[in-house]
């Protein structure tokens, strides 16, 4: 059993466990990722568990150790668990209704703390988009997921707006609430290669410039909205920048569907990298495509419905890129008090004007934007301050553990 030393800051062993690390599952993968090179350069020790496939690659290239379990049931999971947990100071689960409750169970009768996550997992708009999915959540909740959340030494949020968001969510609701910096690290340096890259692979890319959406394509991120907006401001500014929707699709059929939904609006199919199109879809971007397109964009958009955080907006701002995000986007308020970005509903006609107020906006104030987000994103959001936090919790956890 871990003994806990005086010192807060003395190196932590750390269990991370998510259902994957698969990059293209979406912000928590990646910010597992980042965050654990964060904590590992800090002096931490961090091991991952996955319910991936056994053998599954790790994404993290041996810099610490994976275990692909394949499965979150108590035989698998829980055996893992009860005969490793001795061997950390505390367990942090990430994301609802796959592994809080195995976890829960597994740790019972122990002394050893788990912390979760929930990334969004909580917010009230599941409730209203999905209401027959809320009523079997909620039937789940009672059964298992309040006790869960109720015996974690901490319930993680990665800001306000998120920890007072999930109150309203599920019934009942106890649980030590705990709000966490989070972040993403810094981009590499700028890249002459990769940009040229970008613009061999994508030529259109090099005809002027364009507004960058980048990530999971999903129905929450608020695309059909977006498109709808941009359909309109490209009427009335012909020469406006153009739109660019990078990332994955839930299914090929959806992505069929939004590329119908675009051509209806007017904006072509969006599919020739070649063609002078107002709609340009790309595929997920990743690593140094990701990044030169983050620079190249003249502003990141995203019109979602619900976002606790966005590492995506993070990463638009490290690269000095402003962002026009709903107010959704629960770190808005810091964004837009920044001088970073610009914020309003979640909308056509919200994200309407929110095209419309950009285009006003003169080219000396959007290049002190550009400013601001950079400097947003090393106060509030640079990674190395989240990892500081994040073991800071872990160490309270430790110190204060009691057989649960």
């Amino acid at each position: 059993m871990p003994t806990d030393a005086p010192l807060p800051d003395r190196p932590r062993r750390i269990l991370r466990v998510i259902h994957t690390l698969r990059r293209e599952a979406g912000g928590p993968s990646e910010s597992v990722l980042r965050s654990t090179d964060a904590l590992l350069s800090l002096g931490h020790l961090v091991e991952v568990v996955t319910q991936d496939p056994p053998g599954t690659q790790s994404p993290g290239e041996g810099r610490f150790p994976f275990h692909p379990l394949g499965s979150r049931d108590d035989a698998t999971l829980g055996g893992w668990l009860r005969s490793r947990h001795a061997d950390f100071d505390a367990v942090l689960v990430h994301g609802l209704w796959q592994n809080a409750a195995p976890v829960h169970r597994a740790l019972r009768g122990t002394a050893t703390p788990y912390l979760v996550f929930p990334h969004g997992m909580l917010d009230p708009w599941f409730r209203r988009a999905y209401p027959l999915k809320h009523l079997k959540k909620q039937l789940y909740w009672w059964r298992h997921e309040a006790a869960a959340l109720e015996a974690a030494a901490a319930v993680c949020f990665t800001c306000e707006a998120e920890r007072d968001l999930a109150r309203r969510t599920f019934f009942p609701y106890r649980v030590r609430e705990r709000v966490v910096a989070y972040g993403t690290a810094r981009p590499p340096r700028p890249d002459p290669a990769a940009h040229a890259g970008l613009l061999a692979r994508f030529p259109i890319l090099a005809r002027g410039p364009f507004l960058l959406f980048l990530g999971r394509i999903h129905d929450k991120k608020g695309v059909r909205e977006l498109i709808t907006a941009y359909a309109t401001f490209r009427r009335e500014h012909p020469g406006a920048p153009r739109l660019v929707i990078a990332g994955p699709c839930a299914t090929p059929a959806e992505g069929a569907s939004l590329r119908r939904f675009a051509r209806a609006a007017g904006l072509g199919s969006g599919d020739d990298p070649v063609s002078d199109t107002p709609l340009l879809w790309l595929p997920m971007l990743e690593d140094a495509p990701k990044w030169a397109a983050l620079r190249a964009c003249e502003a990141f958009v995203l019109l979602s419905h619900q976002e606790n955080f966005g590492l995506a907006v993070a990463e638009a701002l490290a690269c000095g890129r402003p962002v026009l995000i709903s107010n959704k986007v629960n770190i808005w308020r810091e964004i837009t008090a920044d001088g970073a970005g610009l914020a309003g509903p979640d909308t056509v006609a919200g994200g309407l004007a929110m095209l419309r107020q950009w285009a006003s906006v003169t080219p000396e104030n959007r290049a002190a934007m550009g400013l601001a987000a950079s400097a947003c994103f090393t106060a509030r959001f640079e990674i190395t301050r989240a990892a500081r936090d994040l073991a800071a919790a872990v160490g309270e956890a430790a110190r204060s553990r009691q057989t649960y």
